[in-house]
């Protein structure tokens, strides 16, 4: 039986995740889970509970976009 490629979420990886992309992404969904829905709300919800930005300093709508743009290429 063929798998729908639709079905797999991590079809588009070149690589596997990073530990800090892992973190970041469960990060990301605990905050939609509890309801976030946008970017502002994201980046604070992200710097409180973590992790913090790649160079260590707090995240800023900035660099969350940026880090995004560069992860989905």
């Amino acid at each position: 039986m063929a798998v729908d490629r639709y079905l797999e979420p991590h079809q588009a990886r070149q690589r596997p995740g990073t530990l800090f992309e892992d973190l970041l992404g469960d990060s990301i969904e605990r905050a939609f889970g509890e309801g976030v829905q946008t970017l502002p709300e994201l980046v604070a919800y992200i710097n409180r509970s973590g992790p913090s930005g790649e160079n260590g300093e707090a995240w800023t709508e900035q660099s969350f976009q940026a880090l995004m743009a560069r992860l989905g290429k």
